[in-house]
């Protein structure tokens, strides 16, 4: 029989992580800003943003160091992101800048977003929903700033991942020899925070979405969540 899985909706749930500041959130933003890398950005920003009507308001959640925030806005959407780190803030601002594009960061957390209700058309979160200390908080803001019928997209590392999987992840990225061993190091300890398909149903159910759609393909993850609108 199928264990039941449960998630809690309250602040110890699971533990918050730091956000990244300093020379490691420098480092990560260089890791992450390879030309193969920058290629991925634009071809999610891409997809992400299809069928979004133009000009349409977008908001990601924790987008780090802003390369695929940066991305969409050059689609000609008008782009918020919130992040817990500062440094994140300030590098990703200076990198809108000179990328010659507006982008609206700010510093914030995900379980109190600073935005009026249905502010968005589309919310996305990558690679940092397991990071969050209150993961159907999370959701429920979400769920409060978008548009009625606008979707959140999380799309994250899965804790099925195998080793497998993580190791064809990390060769795809094309990273040199040490920021590789690093990466591995890195995703192995956070395999053990990420949610299971499980879970991200458990939680949408919880939240004020009610349901999700969920996809898994080697080491990641995708849910959508659509904001549904009223009951007359």
């Amino acid at each position: 029989m199928q264990a039941q899985v449960q998630v809690q909706h309250s602040k110890h749930t699971r533990s918050k992580v730091p956000g990244m500041e300093g020379v490691v959130a420098r480092w990560y933003a260089r890791m992450r800003g390879t030309a193969p890398q920058l290629a991925a950005y634009r071809t999610q920003a891409a997809q992400l943003t299809a069928g979004l009507r133009a000009g349409a308001d977008v908001l990601e959640v924790a987008p780090g160091p802003g390369h695929l925030a940066i991305e969409m806005a050059r689609r000609g959407f008008r782009v918020t992101g919130l992040d817990l780190s500062r440094s994140f803030v300030q590098i990703a601002s200076t990198s809108a800048r000179q990328a010659g594009v507006s982008v609206d960061f700010r510093h914030g957390d995900a379980s109190n977003l600073p935005f009026a209700d249905e502010s968005f058309d589309l919310i996305v979160c990558q690679a940092a929903f397991k990071n969050f200390a209150q993961p159907v908080g999370a959701l429920d803001e979400m769920c409060r700033v978008l548009r009625t019928a606008g979707t959140a997209i999380i799309q994250d590392m899965r804790h099925e991942a195998t080793q497998a999987d993580i190791d064809q992840e990390v060769r795809r990225m094309q990273l040199g020899w040490l920021n590789g061993v690093m990466t591995r190091f890195t995703l192995r300890v956070l395999r053990l925070r990420a949610f299971s398909q499980v879970q991200f149903e458990r939680l949408a159910v919880q939240s004020a979405f009610g349901r999700c759609a969920v996809r898994s393909a080697g080491m990641s993850v995708e849910v959508r969540l659509t904001k549904k609108g009223r009951t007359p």
